[in-house]
């Protein structure tokens, strides 16, 4: 398909939510670098050209290691808010209107972070989001899988204590081999009994068997990633009849070495499957990318027009969390500004 309009130029602006992104992995490289100076000890370099060198991974394992590692910088409730704004500025200068960001709270209990001060900070940063740069922020707070059953149950337990105004679902990230997701059935079961939907990551680096036991064990509502789904027609043809949602990062999957080129991503396959697809960015900081970038490889890659990439930012919203007038009202903004961008045009 011809394309009549600069892409580029029409993806900057079109109104977009964002459902797959982490708090820690978005902070940009500046933040990351004021941090490490800030706490030595931590191994995360401190010079521009050694952490850009840090972020180049050699496979997902690695990407665990420097994830940790970088985690371990944000050591108060000052260092989360600081997080928080930064990754609403960056947003907002990308027309992202809404967001479910993925927060880890097990982390920075870890570190020593009081609980009900990690909830403050939420708290703060999320109308300082809203209120500064007019994005609005919601929570999915997720179990770092590495650390087990254990983290899940702390997880779990502060999320019932102290879960701030803004949460609307539940995660399990990190590592996917060797974590099996049967085993936090119960922690999942106890966030849906708090009226939080159930988006595990599942099919990012193993094979479609922990997409089924993400469906058939923790209820899974999204996927986060979920790209093995391919390999597995039935399951499929499950995701499209269910409309469960896959939350895809291109950028993500080819830095992790999960593919190992962006033209070998499944995404076309998944698509033509008739499978809810959402595009998203996942630790922009780390991956060098953006959800604007996200969005141009769609087009550049994948051969989606300006139309489809509207109706892809349309599919965001309709997959997110969000109430269903705040729904409404972002809808009939991506609506209104495709009419204005295309009716100029042949």
């Amino acid at each position: 398909m011809v394309e009549f309009i600069n892409v580029p130029a029409f993806i900057a602006g079109l109104p977009k939510a964002e459902l797959h992104v982490h708090l820690v992995g978005s902070a940009s490289v500046s933040t990351v670098l004021e941090l490490a100076r800030r706490h030595p000890d931590s191994g995360v370099p401190t010079e521009p050209a050694a952490l850009t060198a840090f972020y180049e991974f050699t496979d997902f394992a690695h990407f665990v290691e420097v994830y940790i590692a970088v985690n371990s910088l944000v050591r108060t409730a000052e260092d989360i808010e600081a997080l928080i704004v930064g990754i609403s500025a960056d947003m907002a200068a990308q027309n992202v209107r809404y967001a479910e960001v993925t927060a880890t709270p097990d982390s920075h209990l870890l570190v020593g972070i009081a609980a009900e001060d990690i909830a403050a900070a939420y708290t703060i940063g999320r109308a300082r989001a809203l209120a500064e740069h007019g994005v609005e922020l919601a929570w999915i707070f997720d179990i770092p899988g590495e650390l087990g059953l254990p983290s899940g149950l702390r997880t779990i337990d502060w999320v019932e204590q102290h879960a701030p105004e803004g949460s609307v679902a539940f995660g399990l990230g990190g590592p996917e081999q060797g974590i099996g997701r049967p085993q936090f059935a119960a922690v999942f079961a106890r966030a849906r009994a708090l009226g939080l939907a159930s988006v595990p990551h599942a099919g990012e680096t193993t094979g479609p068997e922990t997409v089924w036991d993400a469906i058939n064990s923790l209820a899974a509502q999204r996927i986060g990633h979920g790209i093995a789904a391919a390999q597995d027609p039935a399951l499929m043809d499950y995701l499209a009849e269910h409309a469960i949602a896959l939350e895809v990062c291109p950028t993500s999957n080819l830095r992790t070495r999960a593919v190992a080129r962006i033209e070998d991503h499944p995404f076309p396959v998944l698509r033509e499957a008739g499978i809810t697809l959402t595009l998203n960015s996942d630790d922009p900081g780390m991956f060098d990318t953006t959800l604007c970038h996200e969005y141009e490889l769609a087009h550049t890659v994948f051969g989606l027009s300006s139309v489809d990439l509207a109706d892809l930012s349309r599919t965001a919203v309709r997959a997110s969390f969000r109430t269903e007038t705040g729904k409404r009202e972002l809808l009939a903004e991506i609506d209104a500004y495709e009419r204005a961008k295309l009716s100029s045009h042949p």
